[in-house]
């Protein structure tokens, strides 16, 4: 039987989005996160992130580097209760790209390749799924991915927005 996903953006999301994020040290949660993720794990959902990484791209660090971030970002998440399935990324970017990453690819949000891997992977029901972004480039991969809601928070990058931040988020699950 297919499972029920939570996709996450993770920059603006999951942290604090800095520019090219690739160190622990500069990695700040947003406060919220962990009680919007327990309140879906009690609801039986898996958790995924999926996260654009031009720096990658661009030279600015490497794979083995955003492996070591995630793998710190997965035992922070674990060390307070809660389990993250999978992290998706794509390391791409088509015009700013070096060597191998200066890339068309189908995985690049808008683009839905990181959603449809996953919930192959995991046999994710898209039509009791729910995408959390930030930007309208999230909120397109996940409409373009068919996962059924797909809610945008407040940022920096646009004026439309369905919940001001991820604590009011939080708050209107909670009173649910």
């Amino acid at each position: 039987m297919a499972q029920k996903g939570l996709f996450l953006d993770r920059d603006g999301i999951v942290n604090i989005d800095k520019s090219y994020l690739y160190k622990a040290e500069d990695f700040i949660f947003i406060d919220s996160i962990f009680d919007i993720c327990k309140h879906f794990l009690a609801r039986d959902y898996l958790i995924f992130i999926i996260t654009n990484q031009s720096g990658i791209a661009r030279g600015y660090y490497s794979e083995d580097d955003l492996s070591r971030l995630h793998s710190w970002m997965l035992k922070e998440f674990e060390s307070r209760g809660v389990t993250i399935t999978d992290i998706n990324y794509c390391p791409h970017h088509h015009k700013e790209g070096i060597g191998r990453y200066k890339i068309d690819c189908d995985c690049r949000k808008p683009k839905s390749g990181m959603i449809d891997k996953l919930v192959e992977r995991y046999d994710i029901d898209r039509s009791n799924s729910i995408l959390i972004g930030d930007k309208l480039s999230d909120i397109k991969a996940g409409k373009n991915g068919g996962i059924a809601t797909n809610i945008l928070i407040k940022s920096q990058y646009q004026d439309r927005y369905d919940y001001e931040s991820l604590e009011e988020l939080a708050d209107s699950l909670n009173a649910k």
